[in-house]
């Protein structure tokens, strides 16, 4: 995630297996001699959400995740006050309907609590989580605060199954890589905060394996995602060490999702485009955006149970939701960010 107020269906693609497990988008495969080939989809458009906000001088859509009622929810980062900061989408009727706004807030990504039912929100500006009922009623600041004596800069969450919350604190994205004071926080189911890793390059995107054992953690100024092993508690990192480095370009990483497979859907700002790589390392695909106007494609979801994949896309032209044949099922993991 980053914007300007100062931070970062139909399915396309006939596909057959790849790998064993990823499926293989209708496209070119553009030969890559040390990770193999690398299949290209193009993704859909399925509707616009938003216009660009005179007020913030954009719109920046993040977080899509899907409601038991197959609604997706999804958050726009620019949205200014009285304007909606959350929305859902109804992807078979393509109707939009605002659900949540305030005064304060800027929400960089949306989650769904895996018991609880209630939407968990990140708040950039406030530098907090807040949380909501899916009729977006009843906000509730769920983390407020300083952690270790400094503020955070919240940014994606991952849940594991038992209510623990992980949030990347996004510090240091307006600086240079070398300087490293991102952190992930832990946050138990008492609200009680603490740091889980330090001196990190900007992390943003986070998310379980498909095991629930370790975090994907994507670092925003390095262009590389990292994988945390952690204890049996979630409460200590084990071992941790450089996953995958991404070809970035101009752009950036921003949030991380998993499928069913363990495949890891990496997604950009200022890149129109998802990377899609085994959890062996290799790149095993590409989503492109089409279209002028779109320029960061920062995060996805996969309908739970199926491959039927939606990402958005921003830009000057826009917020839209696009549609995209996914590698593997989505899974709660696939989901928010």
């Amino acid at each position: 995630m980053r914007a300007s107020v100062g931070m970062g269906g139909a399915a396309v693609g006939v596909m057959a297996l790849l790998v064993g497990c990823a499926p293989t988008p209708d496209g070119d495969a553009r030969e890559d001699a040390a990770a193999g080939p690398v299949y290209e989809q193009v993704s859909t458009e399925l509707l616009q959400v938003t216009e660009p906000h005179e007020l913030t001088g954009g719109t920046l859509l993040e977080g899509p995740t899907f409601h038991d009622d197959g609604s997706l929810f999804m958050v726009d980062v620019m949205a200014p006050a009285g304007e909606a900061k959350v929305l859902k989408v109804d992807v078979d009727e393509r109707v939009v309907d605002q659900v949540f706004t305030d005064e304060t807030s800027a929400f960089t990504s949306a989650q769904f609590h895996p018991s609880d039912g209630r939407l968990y929100l990140t708040d950039f500006l406030g530098g907090g989580v807040t949380s909501i009922t899916a009729e977006g009623e009843d906000p509730r600041a769920d983390f407020a605060g300083v952690v270790d004596g400094v503020a955070m800069l919240p940014d994606d969450i991952a849940f594991h199954p038992d209510g623990t919350m992980f949030v990347t604190d996004t510090r240091g994205m307006d600086g240079p890589g070398w300087e490293t004071p991102g952190r992930v926080v832990r946050i138990d189911v008492d609200g009680q905060a603490s740091v889980l890793a330090a001196d990190l390059a900007s992390p943003n995107g986070i998310v379980f394996d498909e095991n629930d054992a370790g975090l994907w953690v994507a670092q925003y100024n390095a262009n590389r995602i990292d994988y945390f092993a952690l204890d049996e508690g979630r409460t200590r990192v084990l071992s941790a060490y450089p996953a995958i480095h991404v070809n970035g370009g101009i752009g950036r990483v921003d949030s991380t999702a998993v499928d069913a497979e363990g495949n890891i859907y990496q997604s950009f700002h200022e890149k129109a485009e998802i990377a899609v790589f085994a959890k062996t390392g290799e790149q095993i695909g590409v989503i492109r955006v089409p279209g002028d106007g779109l320029d960061s494609a920062t995060n996805i979801a996969i309908a739970p149970g199926t491959t039927d994949g939606y990402l958005v896309v921003s830009g000057p032209a826009g917020g839209y939701v696009h549609t995209f044949e996914a590698y593997g099922e989505g899974i709660r993991q696939s989901n928010g960010g």
